[in-house]
């Protein structure tokens, strides 16, 4: 017996039927059981997880916000959390201009400048020669790549602690010691090892065919770099600026022993800030400079976010 469709509140044979009421629900058949319920303990405990988390990181930020705001007055008066009375931005213009980091009265404003130095042609360098590597070992198939790869990976989790002697020798006996030009060598060689990881697995990801297709239209190994690959790699690309970025940006033992007393970064003077050996210690000031300090990788991540999702979902961490 044929089976009967429900359309409408009536009864509709399939021979009869129009195309498009085939796929209505037949009697007695259909969805079982209760509905789902929309909140129930499972739901509840991902909201309590997120908000719990949201307050682990966002109270600290609130607290630095507000004490950068605040006289020291109302600061000793207590209240940590309690919103400033009498606002006032002089701890920020302190901090950028005029607070002593060690025997230097000029603020963290030269720190900034050293850091964008060391940040620009670290992060442009770090990521071409290690995107150029990643395609090298992943299309190329040069002899001993592997090998190669090997070595670049063993680098990766190798502590960075271990070659400051070392480096330190070579930089004094080449004339780079305390220089920026040993601060970018230094990001870069150490940045090297991860980035070519990363680009090279995302290549890895790439059908060899499109690479094939573009040696037979005759492209060479720049052309093919430049005109297919680094194109299709925006995600990528963003993934990696993200990583270093962050990494040379928060980075303060290299900027200790290589920068010296004149190229030091904003890191290493907001150490000497935050910590004076005598006198009062100016909480507002001290707050105000620690979140221009982090302002530019929050910004920097802020902005590429959902590039940075992208890549990451587009093979930038896959094994």
């Amino acid at each position: 017996m044929p089976s009967i469709f429900v359309q409408n509140g009536r009864r509709i044979s399939p021979v009869t039927a129009p195309i498009h009421s085939i796929a209505s629900t037949p009697i007695g058949e259909g969805p079982t059981g209760s509905a789902p319920k929309r909140f129930g303990p499972a739901r509840l405990g991902i909201y309590a997880f997120l908000v719990i988390s949201a307050l682990f990181f966002l109270l600290p930020l609130y607290v630095m916000v507000v004490t950068s705001v605040k006289p020291m007055a109302e600061i000793r008066a207590g209240g940590l959390f309690a919103l400033p009375m009498d606002m006032t931005f002089e701890p920020w213009m302190t901090a950028w201009s005029s607070a002593c980091t060690g025997l230097d009265c000029r603020g963290i404003s030269p720190g900034f400048w050293n850091s964008v130095q060391i940040l620009i042609p670290s992060v442009f360098l770090s990521i071409f020669v290690g995107a150029l590597t990643g395609y090298a070992l992943s299309f190329w198939r040069v002899r001993g790549a592997n090998l190669l790869f090997a070595v670049l990976l063993m680098g990766a989790f190798l502590p960075y602690q271990v070659f400051i002697y070392p480096l330190v020798r070579i930089y004094s006996a080449t004339g780079m010691f305390s220089t920026i030009y040993a601060l970018v060598l230094t990001h870069v060689i150490f940045g090297l090892p991860v980035m070519t990881l990363l680009f090279r697995n995302y290549y890895a990801g790439i059908p060899i065919d499109l690479f094939k297709a573009a040696r037979v239209d005759g492209g060479r190994f720049f052309s093919i770099f430049f005109r297919l690959m680094l194109p299709m790699s925006v995600p990528m690309l963003v993934v990696a600026v993200i990583l270093q970025v962050t990494g040379i940006w928060n980075d303060f033992i290299m900027g200790l022993t290589f920068g010296g007393l004149a190229n030091r970064p904003m890191t290493v003077q907001l150490t000497n800030l935050v910590a004076p050996t005598e006198g009062e210690i100016a909480y507002n000031v001290n707050m105000a400079a620690t979140i221009m300090t982090a302002a530019v990788p929050l910004v920097v991540y802020f902005v590429s976010g959902r590039w940075f999702v992208r890549g990451i979902a587009a093979g930038a961490v896959k094994g």
